[in-house]
This record gives structure tokens, C-alpha cells and sequence, in this order.
């Protein structure tokens, strides 16, 4: 299996896989292609939630600001998984969702035949190359170099102030539900109850059906963190968050 995301829309993610399936008759598989157009935080949040329900499989990950820069491009290989990227950071915490042990190598790369779509010139090849030397034995070619000297992503962590905490937005879904940083633990005792947030009560409920259609709540999402939400209607137009806003929760 080699799995394809990216931040293209359409139709360029089509070029990536016609180049992959000149050398490698992987199964290709989506993850998404509308992350936030070069959102390296944001596509490494979704990342993390989402690649460790695969089975072993090659991953393509193109969200690249840093396009025909001298940013390098590099494989993580996370036990049964290797993940081929450019060196920006965005592959890291879904390699480090996957294994605890990482190996980073770094891709040797020729003159591409564009500097504006290295996920077609770049990393596509290097990601079917991957999948037919394998994952266990890729490195044992030319072409890649163990490296420790590479980027990562981090995601910020709430302040704790007594009643309250104080984080702020990661990422906003297609729903409009705004997903915190702030750990869903700090809910458990007040479903049922509300807290503030920003300065304004609301309820906190286990699920969005919960309140009314078009009122919004506090939950707790899959991914296991505080979530801004409305039933049926938006979390982000009804709190006034965006990504990266202020949120202070106070109870």
C-alpha cells in the first residue's frame, strides 16, 4: 500500500500517482489532498490522528511552502512504516504516533525537472522506489543517508492557571468543530454542567446532539482534545475562533 496527502486539491495529486505507477503497482490509497494550503502544523495534526489505522504502507506527504528551496527531502521509517516527505517537520509526530523508534534518512536528489512540483519530480518517485526496495531495506541502496540533523513539529501546550486554562486552536474541520490543545481530562467531572470559554458560557456535553440544533457546546473529539462544536452548524462562527485563536476556559 502507498497512501498520498497533500494540500493540491486537483488536480496535480493525479501527476503524483501516474509517476508512482510507472514503477510500482502499490495499491494507492487517498488519506486527503485539502489539507490548509501550506499549513505544515495543521497537516501534521491530521497526520497524527490518521496514519497510525494503517496497516504497513509506504505514505507520500506533500504539504511543501518550502518548495524549491534547499529544504531536503527525507523518509521516516517508523517501524513497519516509512513516511516520505520534505524535511519541514510534518511528517514527525505521525512517524512518532506510529513508533516510538524514527530513523530519518535524508533523499539524495538530482535536478528536478521542475523547482515548483517536487510531489510529482520528487517525492512520488522516491516513494515508489521505497515501496519496492521495501521499508525494512530501502536504506541499504544509494540515494539515502541516515541523518540526525532534520526538522520537526511541535504543537504548543496549555497553560494551567487554577480554574482555568488558557490554549488555543490547532485545527478547524470541515464541520467547523474547532479542535483545542487542551486535553479532554479537564472535562470529565462537568458534562452536564458549563464552562466559560472566552469569557462566555457553555454547555458541556459528550455529544452534539445534545443541545439543541444550531447551539453551541464543549466536547470532548476522538482525538481525545477539548473540541469547540455546534449541532449542526459551526463551532468556529459560533465560538469566533479560527486556527491558532485564544481559547480560555475557565469553570
Amino acid at each position: 500500500m502507498l497512501t498520498l496527502s497533500s494540500d493540491f486539491g486537483s488536480p496535480y495529486p493525479a501527476a503524483m500517482k501516474g509517476v508512482a505507477l510507472q514503477s510500482t503497482d502499490a495499491r494507492l490509497v487517498d488519506v486527503a489532498h485539502d489539507f490548509p494550503r501550506q499549513d505544515v502544523r495543521a497537516a501534521a495534526f491530521w497526520l497524527r490522528e490518521v496514519l497510525p489505522y494503517f496497516p504497513p504502507a509506504v505514505h507520500l506527504v506533500v504539504v511543501d511552502p518550502g518548495v524549491g528551496t534547499d529544504r531536503a527531502a527525507v523518509v521516516l521509517r517508523a517501524g513497519k512504516h516509512a513516511i516520505v516527505a520534505p524535511d519541514n517537520g510534518v511528517a514527525v509526530p505521525a512517524a512518532r504516533a506510529l513508533d516510538e523508534d524514527v530513523e530519518v534518512f535524508e533523499i539524495e536528489v538530482e535536478d528536478p525537472a521542475s523547482s515548483t512540483f517536487h510531489g510529482r519530480d520528487v517525492f512520488a518517485p522516491a516513494a515508489a522506489d521505497v515501496h519496492e526496495r521495501g521499508v525494512e531495506r530501502f536504506h541499504e541502496y544509494a540515494g539515502y543517508e541516515p541523518t540526525s540533523d532534520h526538522e520537526t513539529v511541535s504543537f504548543p501546550t496549555p497553560d494551567f492557571e487554577g480554574d482555568a486554562v488558557v490554549g488555543e486552536v490547532l485545527v478547524v474541520d470541515g464541520f467547523g468543530n474547532a479542535i483545542t490543545n487542551v486535553p479532554g481530562r479537564v472535562l470529565d467531572d462537568r458534562f452536564g454542567g458549563d464552562v466559560v470559554v472566552n469569557g462566555q458560557p457553555a454547555p458541556v456535553e459528550r455529544t452534539y446532539a445534545n443541545v439543541d440544533a444550531g447551539q453551541r457546546l464543549v466536547t470532548v473529539g476522538s482525538h481525545g482534545n477539548v473540541e469547540l462544536a455546534a449541532n449542526r452548524g459551526r463551532g468556529d462562527d459560533a465560538f469566533g475562533v479560527a486556527t491558532r485563536s485564544r481559547v480560555a476556559l475557565e469553570w
